[in-house]
């Protein structure tokens, strides 16, 4: 994947600075440091950095129509892009370089805006129609690679990353209280929101319109949904009486979606834990390959942590010989300033920190590719709460409905001060009861330790469920499985997964992650499946993965049971604890941010630096992480004067290392 960034005049008119596409791209050369590209015209601003992984010596971007009249920047990968080249060749459409992100120009030549249903990958691009005076800014189905914008007058500026916007001058970094609110509530950032006021991300499966008027006035900017996951109506779901059918059919399909992401001119390598999803992708590619990728696996000391040992016996059984990179929670306290730049973003999992860590091995090694095994759990019904949701419904007669009852009760015993009416109304705006809720509610509780009382005014009534953007219509008339299977699809999966966890790392050391399970085919057999093939009456889950990843896997890995991948949380911080810490949750600079209560947060930092945070339970101590982590954001990025940790320079982000100037062959002009 790459980095992009720029500028449009929503006018038409104004031709945007050289000097400031060239900060802007700077502060993304970690996203793609082999080479860059800059295309200015009327109106319009691009810049890109290139991480070349296909079509290694010619795709330098932007990239151009036959009669340069459209033009592109991308950061992605179009993994049927030989099959989608033959076909357009066929039609009369002339390629100039061998690199994927060619079919994009001229599949909008034959489809216009229709060009999304015939693109199938992971990606974000910009796509200037010269012609017609169109910009089109879009996004992956599922949101593997991000894109943010921001209106700033009349103009709009948009990166890959926050901090390529904030660089440009023209967007002032401030807090966005309810993106705080959001990380506190989901422990994630989905949908549109940010942490930055007036910053958006552009949600997965959406696009951006800008048409230029001819009267000289401001495009309206118009944002569309493409694409949707969906399910059907419950009771018609496919439960077909021949098993084996249906394995093979989703083996043939699953190894179809590894097959194409292992296309590459680079070397491809594979992420493995201890768990069943990312040892059947690696036993599917090696398969493919001929012989074992080489692999990376996670080692975080203690029995609650470790999965060494049992990715050792896939590694064993595949021939794969793995690179453990140790991470202990020393290591963990250490890298989260680097974890929260890359972020633009506090972030409350200290396993992304962990995470971090494995890209950048990685990438110390030479690699530029990994598979990975996100995903299985949303299709397939992995995780704990949906056990639990599933065990609750056994109490359901007819239309008497105790599961939602008992989410209620459950809720507000852990928050006896919140109404009934409040619970009920976050459940009716996720159209719960999901696994989830409960999961969320009890997350939710250390804002409501932490949040002081000026931020909870500021606040009011604002509930983050509103801005999900969830087509209820549709869930209402699916198995109550399959809508909580489509949550977690909207927000653990796009918001944590594939965010702090996912493009973010591996990006920040030049890493591109590729991801199998969210094959858009792949997505759509487990999601046509009744919920018995993933989650059987003697809850025993992804059944239809694991029965097809017994044919490559030993038993004892297609069948071992789910384990979260997780990391020491608070108690990271407090071994050995390094002076930034004491200094960003000290009393002046909890003053200075606003958002927490100090004597709160002192008292907990007392019980974390005594060795007794098992006390604090989970969940404070999660909510201890998104403190400072939250310290540590504004720190870096809101002007400092917090800790001895220099903030960021935004406006010199990596300039040092930049070597482009205006006059060279990267700069094009229309």
């Amino acid at each position: 994947m790459c980095g992009l960034a720029g500028v449009i005049d929503l006018e038409g008119r104004r031709t945007p600075g050289t000097a400031m596409l060239l900060r802007m791209a700077a502060a993304l050369l970690h996203r793609g440091p082999d080479e860059d590209g800059f295309l200015v015209a009327p109106g319009v601003g691009l810049a890109h950095r290139r991480l070349s992984i296909v079509g290694v010596t010619d795709g330098r971007q932007p990239l151009f129509n036959e009669d340069r009249t459209i033009a592109v920047v991308c950061n992605g990968e179009f993994f049927d892009y030989l099959e989608r080249k033959v076909e357009l060749e066929a039609k009369g459409h002339i390629f100039r370089t061998h690199t994927d992100t060619e079919i994009i120009v001229h599949l909008y030549e034959e489809h216009g805006e229709g060009v999304f249903n015939h693109l199938k990958g992971q990606f974000a691009f910009v796509l200037v129609d010269l012609n017609r005076r169109i910009v089109l800014l879009a996004r992956d189905r599922v949101g593997i690679c991000p894109l943010h914008w921001s209106r700033q007058g009349d103009w709009l500026y948009f990166g890959s990353e926050i901090k390529a916007l904030l660089v440009s001058g023209a967007v002032v970094p401030a807090a966005d209280l309810r993106g705080l609110d959001h990380l506190f509530t989901f422990f994630a950032m989905p949908n549109r929101r940010t942490m930055f006021e007036g910053v958006q991300s552009i949600p997965p499966g959406h696009y951006l319109k800008l048409a230029f008027r001819d009267d000289g006035g401001a495009a309206e900017i118009v944002e569309r949904r493409y694409w949707e996951f969906d399910f059907p109506d419950a009771g018609d779901e496919d439960n077909p009486t021949d098993g084996n059918a249906l394995i093979d059919e989703f083996e043939a399909t699953f190894r179809r979606a590894v097959e194409i992401r292992l296309r590459a001119d680079v070397p491809v390598v594979g992420y493995l834990s201890g768990g069943v999803d990312s040892s059947y992708v690696l036993a599917t590619a090696s398969s493919l390959r001929g012989k074992p990728l080489p692999s990376f696996t996670i080692g975080i000391p203690g029995p609650k942590y470790n999965e060494t040992a049992q990715a050792n016996v896939a590694a064993q059984h595949i021939g794969s010989r793995p690179v453990v990179v140790d991470c202990d929670g020393s290591a963990i306290g250490k890298s989260y300033a680097d974890l929260v730049m890359a972020a633009d973003s506090p972030v409350l999992d200290t396993s992304c920190a962990a995470l971090f860590s494995l890209a950048r091995e990685v990438h110390s090694q030479g690699y530029k590719v990994a598979l990975t095994g996100e995903g299985a759990d949303e299709a397939f019904g992995g995780y704990i709460w949906f056990k639990l949701m599933e065990l609750s419904r056994l109490l359901d007669v007819g239309s008497l409905k105790s599961t939602t009852l008992m989410d209620l009760l459950i809720r507000k015993a852990i928050s006896p001060h919140i109404s009934f009416a409040e619970l009920a109304r976050a459940q009716s705006l996720i159209e719960g009861p999901h696994g989830q809720s409960v999961f969320y509610h009890l997350v939710a509780q250390a804002k409501r330790r932490y949040f002081n009382r000026a931020l909870n005014d500021q606040l009011g009534e604002h509930a983050a469920y509103e801005e999900l953007a969830l087509d209820r219509e549709r869930m209402r008339r699916w198995h109550p499985m399959n809508r909580s299977i489509y949550l977690g699809y909207k927000v653990h999966l796009a918001g944590l997964l594939l965010n702090h966890k996912g493009d973010r790392v591996a990006m920040a050391s030049s890493v591109e992650t590729r991801y199998p399970f969210l094959d858009e085919d792949v997505i759509a057999l487990a999601a046509r499946v009744h919920p018995s093939w993933k989650l059987s009456r003697s809850f025993k889950d992804k059944i239809l993965l694991r029965q097809a990843a017994a044919r490559l896997l030993p038993k004892e890995i297609a069948f071992r049971p789910k384990g979260m991948f997780r990391a020491p949380l608070a108690e990271s911080f407090f071994v050995n604890t390094p002076p930034f810490v004491r200094q960003l949750l000290s009393e002046e600079s909890l003053a200075a941010t606003g958002y927490f209560d100090a004597p709160r947060v002192a008292r907990d930092c007392d019980l974390l630096s005594s060795g007794k945070g098992a006390k604090l339970g989970t969940f404070r101590s999660l909510g201890m992480v998104g403190v400072l982590a939250t310290q540590l954001w504004h720190h870096l990025y809101l002007g400092g004067g917090l800790c001895e940790l220099s903030p960021a320079r935004i406006g010199e982000v990596g300039l040092g290392g930049y070597t482009s100037q205006a006059d060279d062959c990267a700069f094009q002009t229309m």
